[in-house]
């Protein structure tokens, strides 16, 4: 059994090694990566001991563990090849027991840099509380114990999910890294600005709830021994403990499912097939015909499938309703933050073509001529607008509603109308005069040597789109400098629209001819990644 384990684990450090002589580039970045992951454990460390004596530390130090717990459990679903020893299945042939395979497999664990920054936090949280010999006795036990629910539950979550993991479906949960971070992000700010002015004691209900659950309550043994409340430590210890034990167990059963049954993916692919035939059918009937419709089904498809465009998308949605939505709630907002909905939207139709990448010689076979182009363009932005059209006006209408303003939605809603026009249109034309490849592979999102083109492409087509909006602009500005013209506010509304519409036509009008002469140009551009 100690010889399966020290195998597997010199198999991890292999596995590092290995990584780490692909290239200098990716040494570098694992050195600077671990070297700032060690530096903010080390500042968290210390920040939480000089919680030490204060009223709430308990306050912080389990919530905080709880945390950290729930970062172990998403991390396997939305970075599963973190760590190539998550998937198990690469073991299946291989003359292994499932017992002493999770002996291993939890020993592997234990080794890198996450282990070693949860380590770190885990010992502030638990120092930050003990007191007196007890104290620092169940400190002893609760800190290693923590770290073991932490490792056994990222282990349970991957073995549950492996399938699911390994699949293209799988991998595409690694889009939704950027909407949690994102969201994340703003409801850590907002709890930072209301326990900036109500204090921690906000958190003591919540920490006395979490010291009840794994593996916070190890922490909370801690604390409860410091008190002198023996009894309390060693029951909210033994949750932990069995909390530890049943992870390992579910770990174990799930491990010896994945070694002994097999993969029905094969199988299932066939009903997905048919099921993707009868979707396509249906979503066919919604759309017009002719080639406009089938441009716009297709374009429909790829926000869907391609995991780069999705991952667009998502990230475009997430910011378009968490900037207006958070800063609304926290009373600091304007109504005018609603217009990031239609200006996140707008930019997915920058660079149309490179989202194609070395497939859109098959679109380039079919254009010969400006009017070709323009049907092409036209499918894509109508496309575009099934989504951003309603959830621009949702966005809209739910900040106008926290706010409070009903007054200026027609005016609100025109400009997010009037904006959105003017980036499908600069959207058309910089993706026939600037287009740029999007690698399939990877994190990046310009291929090397296009990213000068890309700058111009987005950020040009941005600047372009603000001075195309003056018109509305204006209209809004002078509303607020003359006497009466709140009474005008509602002309907003079906100007800001029919412009929108206005300047949406004549940018695709003057894109086609432009896309139907340098399309060997786009095809090559777009074909470099």
């Amino acid at each position: 059994m100690t010889n399966v384990t020290s195998t597997v684990v010199r198999l991890k450090v292999s596995l590092l090694r290995n990584g780490l002589r692909q290239s200098a580039g990716r040494r570098a970045a694992f050195v600077a990566s671990a070297v700032v992951a060690l530096l903010f454990a080390l500042l968290q460390l210390l920040g939480l001991l000089a919680l030490r004596g204060h009223a709430h530390a308990e306050a912080v130090a389990v919530p905080g563990t709880a945390v950290l717990a729930l970062g172990w459990a998403v991390m396997p679903l939305f970075f599963p090849s973190g760590d190539e020893t998550l998937d198990p299945t690469r073991l299946v042939m291989l003359p292994l027991r499932p017992r002493p395979l999770v002996r291993a497999l939890l020993a592997a664990s234990l080794v890198g840099i996450g282990p070693l920054f949860t380590l770190l936090v885990l010992a502030g949280c638990a120092l930050s509380v003990a007191h007196g010999t007890a104290g620092y006795v169940f400190s002893l036990v609760a800190v290693p114990l923590s770290l073991l629910v932490c490792v056994a539950l990222a282990r349970a979550v991957a073995a549950a999910n492996v399938r699911l993991l390994t699949s293209r479906k799988g991998r595409d949960l690694a889009v939704l890294s950027g909407l949690v971070i994102a969201i994340g992000a703003q409801l850590v700010n907002f709890g930072a600005q209301r326990l900036g002015s109500a204090g921690l004691g906000q958190l003591q209900p919540v920490a006395d709830v979490l010291s009840w659950v794994p593996p916070a309550s190890a922490v909370g043994a801690v604390r409860a021994a410091s008190e002198g409340s023996y009894g309390t430590a060693l029951a909210q210890l033994a949750v932990s403990l069995a909390g530890s034990a049943a992870l390992i167990a579910l770990w174990s059963r799930n491990l010896t499912r994945l070694m002994t049954s097999p993969d029905g993916s094969t199988v299932q692919a066939l009903d997905a097939g048919a099921r993707d035939r009868t979707s396509s059918a249906g979503l066919r009937r919604l759309l017009p015909g002719g080639r406009t419709g089938t441009v716009m089904e297709r374009t429909l498809r790829y926000i869907w499938r391609d995991p780069k465009t999705k991952a667009a998308w998502v990230t475009s949605l997430a910011i378009g309703l968490i900037v207006p939505v958070f800063n609304a709630v926290q009373g600091t907002g304007s109504i005018y933050f609603a217009c990031f909905a239609a200006g996140m939207l707008g930019i997915q139709m920058y660079n149309q073509f490179g989202q194609d990448t070395s497939a859109f010689w098959m679109v380039a076979l079919t254009i010969s001529s400006a009017r070709d182009a323009y049907a092409e363009l036209r499918g894509r932005a109508l496309a575009l607008l099934v989504i951003t059209l309603p959830y621009a006006t949702l966005v809209t209408v739910l900040t106008t509603a926290l706010l409070g303003a009903w007054a200026r939605l027609p005016e609100v809603l025109g400009l997010s109308l009037a904006l959105l026009g003017a980036m499908l249109a600069t959207g058309a034309w910089t993706s026939a005069r600037f287009p740029y490849s999007i690698p399939q592979e990877g994190h990046k999102n310009v291929a090397p040597g296009q990213a000068g083109l890309a700058w111009i492409s987005i950020f040009g087509g941005m600047v372009a789109a603000a001075l195309l909006c003056s018109p509305v602009i204006a209209l809004t500005i002078w509303r607020y400098v003359t006497a009466d013209g709140d009474a005008w506010s509602w002309v907003l509304l079906p100007v800001g629209a029919l412009y929108g519409a206005g300047i949406t036509w004549v940018g695709l009008r003057l894109a086609a001819p432009r896309t139907a002469v340098r399309l060997p140009e786009i095809l090559t551009a777009v074909s470099k990644g």
